[in-house]
Formats: structure tokens, C-alpha cells, sequence
């Protein structure tokens, strides 16, 4: 396997962000995408890793936008770097090979952003980034999914997918790296995916899955349609 980095050049104030994301940057329009089908934005990040805090600012401006569904994964190939991520899974490195078999790139690396599983960027600069988030937004997109406490009801929609459950942490998590590339550093995460679970498929008609019980008190609960490894994301909800 090859990995990658790709290093920030720009550092930006992520307060930038809000602004720009409302606007489509440059672009006229606002987006499409609302609180009931939320824009999916996925970073691929590791504490490892010195070119990602400016990308896990700009995911952390964003997070708690109602219109926005923010997952940060945390991969686990730049622990040999002297620095283990305390939230990696080699599940969530295996996701991000998914989205690089499925757009073409012939390695991975490290910021990567990944809007509704269509388009990705590094994420670093906040104008680059909302630009990002406004290119690959797929609306108001159907079928309408809806989170209960212990299921998720799909409604009916065209084409088929995947159904996958991403609980994760809301709080803004201060992480002490001791070694490594940002050693002697505190980082923030927000967002930080804990479990991620396929629950089955969806064909087109309405449906309900169980959800399985939360491995750790306080996650929050996302659900996402995806059509195939890497596919584009087709609809989503946050509970």
C-alpha cells in the first residue's frame, strides 16, 4: 500500500467558513441540502499527522450546523510516526481505500475531506473546503430517513444502497500528543466517529432497521444511504 500527505499551505480562520458555506463561496446560491437530508462530510484524519488541524478547525466550524452531518475517521497508517491515534480503527482506514479505489486515486493521504461519497479535497483552506461542500451537494435528495430511538425508518426512493449506522462524539475532545510529528501539542477533535455498522440494504421501498446499542454513553446517531464502496451518498439523517 502507498500512502500520502498532502501538506496545508494556507491557514485561514475557520470562522470564515459559516459565510461561505451558507453562499456556496463564490457561487450565488445557497445549499441545497437541509436538516432533514443533511450534506454528509466525511475527514480522514490522524493526530500523526501535522497537516490536520487545520482541517479538523474547519469540520469543527461546521459540525453543529443543522443542514451539515460531520464524521471525523481517524486512520491508523501514520502510527508508526512514533504517535498511535488514540481513535483509529483500521475499519475507518479501510473506509477511506474505499473512497480512493472509488475516485480513482492511487493512494491515500492525509487531511482528506469527502462530500455525499462524490467529491474530496485536502480541507485545509476554509474557502477550498465550503467551495468543496457546495460542489457536491445533492439537495434535498430522497428517500427522507428517520432516526427513533432503537430503528431507522426509509422511506421509498429510486436505486438501491447501503444502509450504514456512524455514532459518534459531539463534544470537542482535547487530545495531549506526547511524540510524534505534533508532539507537545493539545488537539482538538470534534465529531470523532466511535462505531460505524452496516446495518443491511435498501432496494427502493420503505423500510426499517433496528439499531444496535450504543458501545459507549453520550454518541450521537447518524444513518446514511451509500450507494456501494465508495459510492456516492444518496441520503442521510442525524438523530
Amino acid at each position: 500500500m502507498q500512502y500520502a500527505r498532502r501538506p496545508s499551505s494556507a491557514r485561514l480562520a475557520p470562522a470564515l467558513l459559516a459565510g461561505a458555506l451558507l453562499a456556496g463561496t463564490s457561487a450565488s446560491r445557497a445549499l441545497a441540502a437541509d436538516a432533514r437530508h443533511p450534506v454528509v462530510i466525511e475527514l480522514f484524519q490522524s493526530q500523526g499527522c501535522s497537516s490536520c488541524p487545520p482541517a479538523n478547525a474547519n469540520l469543527a466550524a461546521v459540525a453543529d450546523r443543522p443542514e451539515v452531518l460531520a464524521l471525523s475517521f481517524s486512520v491508523t497508517y501514520w502510527d508508526q510516526l512514533g504517535w498511535k491515534d488514540t481513535f483509529a480503527r483500521p475499519s475507518y482506514t479501510a473506509r477511506q481505500w474505499d473512497y480512493a479505489r472509488a475516485l480513482r486515486h492511487p493512494n491515500v493521504y492525509t487531511p482528506q475531506v469527502v462530500v455525499n461519497g462524490r467529491k474530496d479535497g485536502v480541507g485545509v483552506d476554509p474557502r477550498a473546503f465550503a467551495a468543496l461542500v457546495a460542489a457536491a451537494d445533492r439537495g434535498a435528495s430522497r428517500p427522507d430517513v428517520e432516526i427513533a430511538p432503537d430503528a431507522v425508518r426509509i422511506g421509498a426512493g429510486q436505486g438501491s444502497a447501503e444502509v450504514w449506522l456512524a455514532r459518534y462524539d459531539p463534544r470537542v475532545l482535547q487530545v495531549p500528543i506526547r511524540r510524534g510529528e505534533n508532539g507537545g501539542k493539545t488537539l482538538p477533535h470534534k465529531n470523532i466517529v466511535r462505531q460505524l455498522v452496516r446495518l443491511g440494504a435498501w432496494t427502493g421501498r420503505p423500510q426499517t432497521l433496528r439499531l444496535p446499542a450504543a458501545q459507549e454513553p453520550g454518541l450521537r446517531t447518524a444513518v446514511f444511504l451509500q450507494a456501494g464502496k465508495g459510492g456516492p451518498i444518496l441520503a442521510a439523517a442525524k438523530g
